[in-house]
């Protein structure tokens, strides 16, 4: 892609990034009411049947993932056009959803302005080695990056190490802003836990809000995890790496059905995201389909988004990334 027509494709997705008071209002209320209203529901299911429960919450854990897309929105500034309203809303999104709104915002803006660079990974990705690495590893390394890949850590353990253990802590380097932002979080999350078990009791809390907590969980981490990860990803080191590039050629477009769309809050179109992370969630989808450009970034769907799972490590040589198996003859 020639400067010109990088230049004029961020010059197009200028237009879509204005945020709508009454879209971003009304998604307050059809995102935040309807997960609480079913967290009731999910509540009032014990006396029936748990069967019914798990499936309330399945439901509900979409709302979750839809409430986290309002905080990630918030934490780049696009939800409402008032940074205060953005922090505000932010940290109480995150709080129902374990995340510090300060924290990160700064990391996943370090992931935005650093996806696909190969000398600049480490802050807000997945774990990625390059086969010259995974060889050149140590034995210990190795092993600790298969147990990494492996599906049951990423999405199950890693859920819950990430949303109760790492978000919890500030980093060594935080500000104090940030620092204070960290704890209002974590009090606000042991106060709002504390009401509920009060009111609800402590077992039919965990009954309720376990599955919903672990099924939006591994939800999140899959949908970010599919969304960089694919076949026709773009990886390059520092001096030939390109933000235009990086954003069209490593961020999918994750085409899913409407309702899975809407309860993802449109993040299935992560190329527009990446390309301009002020557009509103709201006008991601037109951003794309106005855009023709953009019409020809890699498309996944949840079947072939399947085939991610066995992505393991990235092949500098060819561009694509390949498995544990197919490296192994270099081990030897």
């Amino acid at each position: 892609m020639k400067n010109s027509s990088k230049l004029h494709l961020k010059k197009e997705i200028v237009t879509y990034e204005k945020s709508d008071l009454k879209k971003s209002v009304l998604q307050l209320f059809n995102t935040l009411v309807p997960f609480f209203v079913l967290w009731y529901l999910a509540y009032e299911s014990l006396a029936i049947s748990y069967w019914l429960t798990l499936a309330i919450s399945v439901l509900a854990s979409g709302f979750v993932i839809r409430i986290f897309i309002l905080f990630h929105d918030c934490c780049h500034h696009s939800f409402f056009r008032n940074r205060l309203a953005n922090e505000i809303l932010g940290t109480i999104t995150g709080i129902l959803t374990f995340f510090p709104y300060h924290q990160w915002r700064l990391s996943h803006s370090i992931h935005h302005a650093t996806s696909g660079n190969l000398d600049k990974r480490g802050t807000g990705d997945i774990w990625i080695l390059t086969v010259e690495e995974y060889v050149a590893a140590s034995t210990w390394t190795r092993i600790a990056y298969r147990l990494y890949r492996n599906p049951l850590v990423l999405f199950g353990l890693g859920p819950i190490y990430i949303f109760l253990i790492q978000n919890r802590f500030n980093r060594k380097k935080a500000t104090r802003s940030e620092r204070i932002n960290t704890y209002i979080t974590n009090l606000g999350i042991v106060s709002l836990c504390a009401l509920l078990i009060f009111m609800v009791g402590f077992k039919a809390f965990l009954l309720v809000h376990g599955p919903i907590f672990l099924l939006s969980g591994a939800a999140g981490i899959w949908l970010f995890y599919v969304q960089h990860q694919f076949e026709d990803t773009y990886f390059e080191q520092d001096e030939r790496w390109d933000y235009v590039m990086a954003s069209v050629e490593g961020s999918s477009y994750f085409k899913l059905p409407k309702v899975l769309q809407w309860l993802t809050g449109n993040i299935g179109f992560h190329h527009v995201h990446h390309l301009s992370p002020k557009v509103p969630n709201y006008n991601l989808e037109k951003a794309h389909d106005n855009t023709p450009a953009l019409h020809l970034v890699s498309t996944i769907t949840i079947i072939s988004s399947l085939q991610a799972i066995r992505f393991r490590l990235w092949d500098e040589h060819n561009k694509k990334f390949v498995s544990f198996r197919e490296v192994r003859h270099l081990m030897n």
